[in-house]
């Protein structure tokens, strides 16, 4: 076709027609047409866009399969905040909540209540009629940029009808769902993959991958439950919402009830427990929603949760199994950790077969033995545990657990914590410990090294090419592209990732050793302090106690560390690689100051509409320190909902309490 109109008029047609046989497919489940039809569909569209580039639009149906790797992700600002909701574990708190709202009402109110889809939370922004921008909840202020990569969900519109809100940013949950999950795992498994551990996780890791045809390649979903911005439209009630999503082309919950007073709530969410198993998706609560949209602005929100919604977290489901073996995992700290295998049950939605047994101690104390019928429950409908052995059911054939004697990785002779109650093997070099210090320094939370996951610490300390994280900074090209199933792309990525760790605050570094107690509050606490790595080492112990958020055992376990020749001789190359030794002084402000804070000492507490780690930036930026426990030495305490016990040591101490609107209105004062 040479026409560039003609051609221009054809893309048009072959993109609504796409889009309609998506909705049908995806959203109603009626397909008009056979796979291979819409494939001839789809490849004439991406014929006509090669041949004019021009009409090539990013909202192209073409495009679902991903695009080109992108360097990083970008923030977006959200219009209006996202907040999560507050959560209850009781009707009765789920009476109180309504009876609450009542009283504001003057009388009985209709709810809507739907399952709480276990997912990644995102607001979708259409701008007319055309997908803009996807982000993540974030802090609820500020979101990643997710765009590409939620392009490639197929049941998602990336166009929506004519006569659409000019703007439209919808909320919803992105999700795996459960045949999707499987299926995929079972490929991963085929191909020598490691399997993810449950959706939400695997959503949430394909949600952050750079290159969006990783995205594209898993079962993704979405279903819209809510809005931000919307302009063109006037909304009254909740079913008015579901119908301009259903108009719009977008899902919105399967299953749904209607309530008109708390005990109708009370029977819709029994019944949702009941149900949910049976659910496409995982799925750990019910969220009820005032259904008037007039009603919810009336009711308003808190600073971290609208008041208008609530959401009910189940029960953990337990389930009766027998312990087939207990075996031994080895942490960073050379920690021996029991874990029972157990005979695979089916429990809170997946099949369980491993549950951590935590200590010897523990394991004595519930007596539990490798043969034994116990009940297990997922802690938070995640994390396997047991929690009561079926004793009246044994036969006399059950064994009893003995700790080794030697690392069962590396065969040195075991010692006894005289602290904790701890196993170790005090071998530093064990193979088992090296894999798992690497993936603490590679974390999120400490280095944040791209590229380094489990599988590839596997395959780099199994090759020999590092015993501690300073060998991470003298590994080379050509010896990672020796590992197995490695191309050039993931090594450069590796390699990038590595190199880009050495931009991270210093208090990122510290956590990242796995000094033992130290966690990333402490190693905060240490940098406000000291300021350097050379001056922590030459810390004595008095000097760390003195720290707010440093005790004995802390300050002990500080002192060994870096007493320590061998951690001494990684530090000192790690010095040599460039890594920061010393900390960065705080960002000027906005209004040229940058010390507005100084010689302040902060305690963060409660539920706030931001995190915690984020205020605590904001206030060190400004010159402040912060420390986790309040102290005669804390000059403000910021608190949110639910302060708590370190409310009452403030009060008690005469420290000045802020709450989070006073801390803002401080910022804004001084900025001004």
């Amino acid at each position: 076709m040479a026409d560039i109109i003609a051609a221009k008029d054809r893309v048009r047609q072959l993109t609504a027609e796409l889009e309609r046989h998506n909705r049908l497919y995806y959203i109603e489940a009626q397909p008009e047409i056979s796979d291979h039809e819409y494939d001839r569909l789809l490849r004439e569209l991406g014929d006509l866009e090669a041949e004019f580039p021009e009409l090539l639009s990013p909202n192209s149906p073409t495009q679902r399969v991903g695009g080109a790797p992108i360097p990083g992700f970008t923030q977006i600002a959200h219009p209006e905040r996202m907040m999560s909701l507050d959560n209850s574990y009781s009707e009765e708190e789920v009476v109180e909540w309504y009876n609450r709202q009542k009283k504001v009402m003057g009388g009985d109110f209709e709810t809507i209540i739907e399952p709480k889809v276990d997912g990644v939370a995102v607001a979708i922004r259409y701008e007319d009629g055309a997908l803009k921008y996807a982000a993540t909840r974030g802090d609820g202020r500020t979101g990643d940029d997710i765009t590409q990569n939620v392009r490639t969900i197929r049941s998602l519109p990336l166009n929506l009808p004519a006569d659409a809100p000019q703007t439209f940013e919808v909320r919803g949950e992105i999700f795996m769902p459960n045949d999707g999950f499987a299926k995929m795992n079972a490929e991963r498994l085929e191909a020598g993959e490691a399997p993810f551990v449950n959706p939400r996780n695997a959503t949430a890791g394909s949600l952050k991958q750079l290159d969006p045809k990783v995205a594209a390649q898993r079962p993704l979903d979405i279903i819209c439950h809510g809005f931000g911005q919307l302009e063109g439209f006037a909304l009254a009630t909740q079913d008015e919402f579901r119908d301009l999503l259903k108009k719009a082309g977008l899902r919105g919950s399967d299953a749904r009830w209607r309530a008109g007073n708390s005990d109708e709530i009370l029977a819709a969410i029994r019944e949702l427990d009941v149900r949910r198993h049976d659910l496409p998706y995982e799925t750990d609560g019910a969220v009820v929603k005032v259904f008037s949209i007039a009603a919810q602005k009336q009711l308003g929100s808190t600073s971290k949760a609208p008041r208008w919604a609530m959401a009910f977290k189940f029960q953990a489901e337990q389930a009766q199994t027998k312990v087939l073996s207990i075996e031994i995992q080895i942490g960073r700290t050379g920690a021996l950790t029991p874990v029972a295998n157990l005979e695979p049950v089916f429990v809170s939605g997946s099949t369980v077969a491993r549950a951590t047994l935590h200590n010897e101690e523990e394991i004595r104390r519930k007596d539990i033995r490798v043969g034994d019928c116990v009940i297990i429950e997922k802690a938070g409908e995640i994390i396997p545990a047991v929690v009561e052995v079926k004793k009246e059911l044994r036969t006399g054939d059950e064994v009893e657990f003995v700790m080794p004697t030697e690392c069962p990785s590396c065969g040195t002779p075991v010692v006894r914590d005289p602290v904790q109650v701890a196993v170790r093997c005090p071998n530093y070099q064990c193979t088992e410990q090296v894999k798992r210090r690497l993936r603490h320094y590679a974390q999120r939370g400490a280095m944040d090294i791209q590229g380094l996951g489990d599988v590839m610490v596997d395959l780099i300390v199994d090759a020999g090419l590092a015993i501690d994280v300073a060998d991470l900074y003298d590994l080379k090209f050509e010896d990672l592209i020796k590992l197995e199933r490695q191309g050039q792309r993931s090594v450069e990525k590796l390699l990038d990732g590595i190199a880009a760790s050495k931009q991270q605050p210093l208090w990122r570094m510290i956590f990242g050793f796995g000094i033992l107690h130290v966690g990333s509050s402490s190693a905060q606490s240490l940098v406000g302090h000291f300021s350097s790595i050379d001056a922590i080492r030459a810390a004595s112990l008095e000097d760390l106690e003195a720290v707010d958020d440093i005790g004995t055992i802390v300050a002990k376990s500080i002192t060994d560390y870096f007493g320590n020749e061998q951690n001494i001789a990684m530090i000192e190359r790690l010095r040599d690689a460039g890594l920061p030794f010393e900390a960065a002084p705080p960002e000027p402000t906005a209004g040229g100051g940058s010390a507005k804070f100084a010689d302040t000492t902060w305690v963060i507490t409660g539920t706030l509409s931001e995190s915690r780690e984020g205020i605590a930036d904001t206030i060190r930026a400004l010159g402040g320190k912060v420390t986790g426990s309040v102290s005669k030495n804390t000059t403000y305490l910021l608190a949110g909902e639910k302060a708590g016990s370190k409310m009452t040591k403030a009060e008690k101490l005469g420290v000045r309490v802020l709450s989070e609107e006073e801390f803002r209105t401080m910022l804004a004062e001084d900025d001004a």
